[in-house]
């Protein structure tokens, strides 16, 4: 909850010097567009520096470098590592060799923290509350980090969580069983365009073609739900759509200039949760 005060304190004042004089090491072991400039845009606007890489493919990790070694050497030209990586845990093993902070900015199919406080400041900024919320989690629900990470804080109110997804993409039940031992209700569908008009908040996810190792499997499922935008007629004013991004295609084009698409103001968010994160981490607020 503090980080959400801080990023709408920088949402109000979002240039201010705090990281001046700080290097940020931002090494992305896997493809990233928004968490990746989203970070960088952060780290700029507060004044401060970064290095790193945005695809493994151009550090040391192809003549066979550890992931081991490559975070004791670059933690000691930096101040704090934001890092993605394929593998499940890289992010919790970078922090414990590491000799400085480390932010995960994605771990395989497990986690996506920083991805949940903005989707958090988002949801709270567009509903008021987070208590009381009925959420629609649609599509890759047992690949996507993203709806992992925002389900486990998300049960720390009191929601009502709806997963809709094709049998192959179901959430996996050990999620399940931690809302059980919570007593948060949920439901599973196969289909939503019947309860719609129940959703304050619809976060559609992508189908990601990369977690396949059977490009047959991907096939069946990929366009599994695409979101038209006749479908958001009879939802409540205030319910808004959100992604993670990017968006492949179960978000049509024609939702985009619906008033209750928010997917892209969410982006935007990420920068101000994310000056946030930085500057708390570093001491500076």
């Amino acid at each position: 909850m503090r980080i959400l005060e801080l990023a709408a304190e920088f949402e109000k004042n979002p240039k201010q010097n705090l990281l001046q004089g700080f290097v940020i090491a931002t090494l992305f072991f896997e493809p990233s567009t928004r968490t990746r400039l989203s970070f960088e845009s952060a780290v700029n606007r507060l004044g401060g520096r970064v290095i790193g890489f945005a695809e493994a493919g151009v550090s040391s990790v192809t003549k066979g470098e550890t992931l081991r070694d490559t975070i004791r050497t670059v933690s000691n030209y930096c101040d704090l590592i934001v890092m993605r990586h394929p593998l499940e845990g890289s992010a919790r093993f970078a922090s414990e060799v590491s000799s400085v902070p480390v932010v995960n900015a994605g771990d395989g199919a497990n986690q996506h923290p920083t991805q949940t406080l903005l989707d958090l400041y988002s949801i709270n900024k567009t509903q008021g509350k987070l208590d009381d919320l009925n959420i629609f989690l649609v599509g890759d629900l047992k690949y996507g980090r993203t709806v992992h990470s925002l389900l486990m804080a998300m049960s720390k109110f009191r929601t009502t969580f709806n997963f809709i997804s094709p049998d192959e993409l179901k959430i996996p039940d050990e999620y399940k069983l931690y809302l059980n031992n919570l007593g948060l209700k949920y439901y599973e569908h196969k289909d939503f365009t019947e309860i719609i008009s129940r959703a304050d908040i619809i976060y559609m996810t992508r189908v990601q073609k990369e977690r396949f190792s059977d490009p047959i499997e991907y096939e069946k499922v990929k366009n599994a739900y695409v979101l038209k935008n006749r479908m958001l007629e009879n939802t409540k004013e205030t319910m808004k759509v959100l992604h993670p991004l990017p968006r492949v295609n179960e978000i049509s084009e024609d939702v985009d200039d619906n008033m209750k698409a928010y997917y892209f103001t969410q982006t935007l968010n990420g920068v101000y949760t994310r000056m946030a994160i930085l500057t708390t981490i570093l001491g500076q607020k």
